[in-house]
């Protein structure tokens, strides 16, 4: 009885279960039935309409930027080649094209004196470290062979740093922009941080590091010796001696360099290594030490270990060719509150014109070569220049350290064609380029643009901004004017314009 009892109960139980879980079938039916139905997509044509409007917008939109972008891209590319054609067009030029007489041993700064070894290849020569030989290391006697460096310092001469048209320039920037560097020191002296940078085939070259940015100029309110050294006007001052037709300045070019393994890892220079850092922003620095802005405060810092610098080619070791250093008559009083002679005085070149070396020779029209040049790039540091001890007074002035140049693009400083203004004296060669870069087929600041877009470190940004590149051409309008006036003021022509070319 009990065991039927039971069994009953069970099976109640389980038509119970069956019935419960019928019901919760059907209700979940149920409810995914309606939510089917209400997720099914229903038509909005003012939505299709919009998004359609969109895409179409948007489509348009693109291909017009595209098309703008390319216009652009195309418009600069014609640009670029313009200025190239410009500098080309310069180059070719009757007045950077004068013939003129083969180079006399005399006039050459270096000579190779070859001295076949007793023991040795015939294919084989010395270089004698006398009077007039080189560094006693032994090169192959085909001057080809010979490293762009060497070849460099061979062709100065006794009226300019290297020839119109040198085949060993464009090898010598390019070593100095992508040879490997084997030494790294700072160079003594000087007020900024320099280092001098070695290449395996004993090549050197003067390093100066990004300090600011391009497009930054010159706080109006500091004094011209507290101004930062910019290794962009290193570059954009060769470019410039040399579109001038001076040459009187060794080749400079922009690179980038490894701060850690082109600097600190080869550097024997202990005093130096103990001045790197990390930022607080992980980037590596390093300051040196030096007179002024060598400090943390001044610090010399990669991205985060990359940095921009120029690279000038070494001259050769003062012991085998000997540079006199000269005070300009024009130097400044680097003084907040007092002034040079030259500054008050009106006759001031008067005197000049009876002192040596300015009362003879070509050196008074070379220096004047040289304010015309720190006008256009607004130099005012120009205390001192230096020449070649072997050539005597008869030779070119070095245009060096040019790192103080384009400083402030807004503002002119007439002051620096002091020596122009009161000796109203000038070559004949330099007013006919001056002239010509006057004019639109061979415009100043369009073959400047041209030739500094040929350097590795224009592909980073240009090396100078389109306000400096404005500022040469105002420029050269000024100097042009100033010459005009002094031949005004002068009843012959032959009192201002000193005639360095034969010929018409």
């Amino acid at each position: 009885m009990r065991i039927c009892t039971r069994r009953r109960s069970q099976t109640l139980r389980m038509w119970l279960i069956i019935v419960f879980l019928s019901l919760h079938l059907l209700v979940v039916s149920l409810v995914l039935s309606t939510y089917h139905t209400s997720c099914e997509p229903r038509s909005h044509p003012d939505i299709q309409t919009s998004i359609s409007f969109f895409v179409q917008n948007t489509s348009t939109s693109t291909n017009t930027m595209a098309a703008a972008g390319s216009d652009t891209l195309e418009v600069k590319i014609d640009s670029a080649a313009d200025d190239l054609a410009k500098l080309e067009a310069l180059y070719s030029h009757p007045l950077y094209n004068m013939p003129t007489p083969p180079v006399p041993d005399g006039d050459l700064l270096l000579k190779v004196r070859t001295k076949r070894k007793e023991e040795g290849s015939n294919a084989q020569q010395w270089m004698s470290a006398n009077e007039d030989g080189y560094d006693p290391i032994l090169w192959n006697t085909s001057a080809e062979t010979h490293p762009p460096w060497l070849r460099f310092h061979l062709g100065i001469s006794r009226w300019q740093m290297y020839q119109h048209k040198d085949p060993n320039l464009s090898a010598l920037t390019q070593q100095l922009a992508s040879h490997r560097v084997v030494s790294a020191v700072q160079k003594s002296g000087g007020t900024q941080l320099k280092l001098v940078m070695s290449f395996p085939n004993y090549g050197q070259a003067l390093f100066k590091p990004m300090k600011q940015e391009r497009h930054e100029e010159t706080n109006a309110n500091l004094y011209y010796f507290s101004d930062f050294e910019r290794h962009n006007a290193e570059i954009a001052a060769f470019h410039l001696d040399r579109i001038l037709g001076f040459r009187r300045m060794p080749p400079a070019v922009g690179r980038l360099i490894n701060v850690i393994k082109e600097i600190k890892d080869i550097t024997t220079d202990h005093k130096l290594v103990t001045t790197f850092f990390t930022s607080p922003v992980g980037n590596v620095c390093f300051y040196g030490q030096c007179s002024y802005y060598c400090s943390t405060e001044h610090a010399i810092c990669g991205r985060p270990i990359m940095i921009e610098g120029s690279l000038a080619a070494m001259l050769p070791d003062p012991s085998l060719a000997q540079r006199r250093s000269w005070k300009s008559p024009w130097k400044r009083s680097y003084s907040r509150s007092n002034l040079a002679t030259w500054e008050t005085d009106t006759n001031y070149c008067d005197s000049v014109k009876k002192s040596p070396p300015y009362d003879r020779g070509t050196r008074l029209v070379d220096l004047i070569d040289m304010s015309i040049l720190d006008f256009l790039m607004s130099n005012m540091d120009r205390h001192h220049y230096e020449t070649f001890e072997k050539f005597g007074n008869d030779t070119f002035l070095i245009h060096l350290d040019n790192g103080r140049a384009f400083g402030r693009h807004s503002k002119d400083e007439p002051s620096i064609l002091a020596p122009l203004v009161q000796c109203c004296r000038v070559r004949r060669s330099t007013l006919l380029r001056l002239r010509l870069l006057s004019l639109p087929p061979y415009r100043l600041s369009d073959v400047m643009r041209g030739s500094l877009s040929q350097d590795p470190l224009a592909a980073v940004a240009p090396l100078l901004t389109e306000p400096h590149l404005s500022a040469l051409d105002r420029r050269l309008a000024t100097v042009i004017q100033t010459i005009q006036d002094c031949l005004q003021q002068h009843q012959h022509h032959s009192d201002v314009i000193y005639d360095d070319i034969t010929g018409p």
